[in-house]
Formats: structure tokens, C-alpha cells, sequence
């Protein structure tokens, strides 16, 4: 009884169902701060001590962002569980594995699916998947190919199950058809929000309460885990699908950049993507999306990730930055050409695009689904877009003056 009363203190309430679910796919949707992620990590690890035949492979997208997200949640919930002791933790590559047994959470990454269907176990089966932000994978087809992977007999007492999570940014997406349009005694389907999670504390209560009055369509998203709807969206005119970059060069193709400056209340953030103007298409592969960040800070970022020769357009009402940026080595950074009606115009200009985004530019997809027009008080539409979480909104506004100038270059 006391370990009982211990592990529900450790774990909270909100989700009994899908604790104790044993069907196929166990799948949760759900706002920021909705605990899902730390809840399916202790889960799993009080999972693989009750059953000792067990093993977990843990996938996302990409298998860089595992280390900060899934691992560390993994590493989390042995903490909390005071288990350290009984655990051994690896980096090349990425393993938790339970001494007393042998057992291991095994990381992979959809960038290299190869690795995903040749793992094998040395003890017991691999029996349970975790896709973590399961919005990320656009293609269906993917994640079939995973579902394959978690197949062949079980022990007595064992069963084999998919699990699911992730925040719902649109309801174009496959998993609301898969997963949340139909009944299957196999599929738990369950949304979770900020007001499960008995942890949370005040000051982030605070924020959602404030997007509940000042951007109440990104509060039914990031505060209620309900689906992103498209009435009234900026841009309707997007998808999100992985694509190869090498494919993207040549005639027509122009890379273009662009700055939106934060600090403390509002995200710094680069706009990544190549625009091929032939096409009409837009491809977004890359961001930043930071608070806090000094313009030394900032520098440094975009050296790490390799674009420190490429022209910039940045925010022109930030010109000390920009010059500060400049000095730092920036050589090419400018200030976006700001004027009368550069907000209508740019919009208008990027809605006669296709706009791809690469999975892992999980900002920018936030933002998109999200950036609406405002309505007036009778409930109408106005030509004027919300002035909440824009920030990737408008570093892509300046981005593609490069296009709209004429004044870009090749990609490559």
C-alpha cells in the first residue's frame, strides 16, 4: 500500500485510462503543460518493471531531438521513481537499460528508418513503440512502416502496443482520422490539457489564462488540446511533409532568411526556406525560436547551424541589433523594406505559394496554425491578422522580400 500511495503521489491524476490500457494504440493528444509526456515516461518505466520480458523503442522525426526531449523525460521519471541506481545510461548510441534484467529503451529516429527495422533484442521482445510528437511524421505511410515493426508473439501475460503523443495543430492531420474519427475497442484516443496536471504552477497558469483572453483560437490549441480548425486562417495554403534539400537546388530555387527580434516576452526567430519561384512553391526547413536570446547569442546560433554567410533580411525597426549583428560577422544581414501596406502585401504574395515545412520545424507549424485574421464585434473576419505568436509569421514576411525584389541569390 505505501508504494501504491507513493507512485500515485509521484504521478498525478488525469490519466488512469491511459495508464492501465493494454489495446494496440494508446493515443494522446493534448495542450502544453498537460504532463502527457512525463506521464507516458513514468509509465513506461513502471511498465518495464512489472514486466521483465519487456522492451521499448522510443522514435521521433528526427533522432537529434531526442536526447532533449524523450531521453531526458526517460531519465526523469527513473529519477522520480528514486530508481537511478538500478539503470545504466548510454549516448552511442542512445540506450536505458535496467541492469537487474537486461532490458532496454532503445532510441531511434525516422531520419534513419533502416536502424528502426534491424534492432533486436537480447532479452525478451521488443514489444511496446513510443512515437513522441507523432505530428511530425506527415506521411502515413511512415508510420505504418513503424506499426510493422512491433510485430511476432508475446509472452503469457505480455501484449504488444503502439503509444502516441503529441499537440494537435491541425485537423487535416492523419492521426484525427486514424485515431479520433472512429471506434475501435484497439484505440484509446484521449486529449489531455494544462488543467490535469496538478504540478503545474502558477505562473503558468498565468499564461494560459492570458491566451484565453488575448488569442483565444491558440488557447482552444495550446490550452484545451482541441484540433486546429481553418476558418479564418491566414494562410490555409500549407503542408507539412519532409523533403529531400539536395533536390532543391539549381534555376529558379532562392534561399531566404529573415529575423524577427524577441527577448524576454516574445521568441527571437529565423525563417529558414528555399523558394522556387518557378514552381510557386516554398519549402521552410529549418528555425530559431528562443527567448532571451542577446544578439551575441543569437549570432552564435545561426554560425552553429551553418548560415552566417547567407543574406538576412531582419526586423528594420530593431536597427541597433542589426548593426550590432553586422559587426558580429553577419556581413549580409539587412533590414527588411518595411512600409505602407508591407504586412497586406506580403501576405497576399506568400498565399499565391505552396508552403512545405519540414516535420521538425515544429514552431513554425505552431504558428501557422494558429495565425488567423482578427474578427471585428459582430464575429467577421478583418484584412488584418492576429499580432499573437507571429513571430516566425513575420521573419517569413521579410524572408521573401528577397523573392518579391528580385534581389536574391542560388541556394548552394
Amino acid at each position: 500500500m505505501e508504494n501504491e500511495l507513493s507512485l500515485k503521489a509521484a504521478v498525478g491524476g488525469g490519466y488512469e485510462d491511459f495508464w492501465n490500457f493494454k489495446g494496440r494504440y494508446r493515443v494522446c493528444k493534448g495542450s502544453r503543460a498537460s504532463k502527457k509526456s512525463k506521464t507516458t515516461a513514468l509509465n513506461f518505466i513502471v511498465r518495464l518493471l512489472k514486466y521483465p520480458q519487456a522492451n521499448l523503442l522510443v522514435v521521433r522525426r528526427y533522432y537529434t531531438t531526442l536526447k532533449d526531449s524523450c531521453y531526458t523525460e526517460l531519465c526523469w521519471a527513473i529519477r522520480r521513481l528514486g530508481l537511478e541506481k538500478w539503470f545504466d545510461y548510454k549516448l552511442s548510441p542512445m540506450e536505458l537499460i535496467y541492469r537487474p534484467t537486461g532490458q532496454r529503451i532503445f532510441f531511434r529516429g525516422l531520419d534513419d528508418s533502416m536502424k528502426i527495422t534491424s534492432i533486436t533484442v537480447k532479452h525478451g521482445c521488443l514489444c511496446w513503440l513510443w512515437i513522441e510528437e507523432a505530428f511530425e511524421i506527415g506521411d502515413e505511410a511512415e508510420f505504418d512502416m513503424l506499426d510493422e515493426s512491433i510485430r511476432g508473439a508475446v509472452p503469457d501475460g505480455l501484449f504488444k502496443q503502439i503509444t502516441l503523443t503529441f499537440n494537435p495543430w491541425s485537423e487535416h492531420h492523419w492521426l484525427k482520422r486514424r485515431f479520433f474519427d472512429c471506434k475501435d475497442k484497439e484505440i484509446l484516443a484521449k486529449t489531455t490539457t494544462y488543467h490535469c496536471n496538478e504540478f503545474i504552477d502558477e505562473a503558468d497558469k498565468l499564461i494560459f489564462e492570458r491566451m484565453k483572453v488575448e488569442n483565444p483560437r491558440r488557447y482552444k490549441v495550446a490550452g484545451l488540446g482541441e484540433w486546429g480548425i481553418s476558418d479564418g486562417m491566414v494562410y490555409e495554403n500549407w503542408r507539412q511533409e519532409d523533403f529531400d534539400m539536395q533536390m532543391l537546388k539549381g534555376k529558379g530555387k532562392k534561399a531566404v532568411f529573415g529575423l524577427d527580434f524577441g527577448y524576454t516576452n516574445d521568441e527571437t526567430a529565423l525563417f529558414c526556406g528555399i523558394a522556387d519561384t518557378e514552381n510557386k512553391k516554398l519549402y521552410v526547413f529549418d528555425e530559431i525560436y528562443e527567448k532571451g536570446m542577446s544578439n551575441e547569442k543569437i549570432y552564435a546560433e545561426i554560425c552553429r547551424k551553418g548560415y552566417r554567410k547567407e543574406r538576412i533580411r531582419a526586423d528594420c525597426a530593431e536597427p541597433k541589433s542589426i548593426d550590432r549583428l553586422r559587426e558580429l560577422g553577419l556581413t549580409h544581414i539587412r533590414p527588411a523594406r518595411k512600409g505602407r501596406d508591407s504586412i497586406a502585401n506580403g501576405i497576399d504574395f506568400l498565399q499565391g505559394y505552396e508552403i512545405i515545412v519540414k516535420p521538425k520545424c515544429v514552431d513554425f507549424i505552431s504558428e501557422i496554425s494558429s495565425y488567423c485574421w482578427q474578427k471585428d464585434k459582430n464575429g467577421r473576419n478583418v484584412n488584418i491578422p492576429s499580432d499573437e505568436h507571429n513571430h516566425l509569421m513575420d521573419a517569413m514576411r521579410y524572408a521573401v522580400e528577397e523573392v518579391i525584389t528580385g534581389d536574391s541569390f542560388s541556394f548552394g
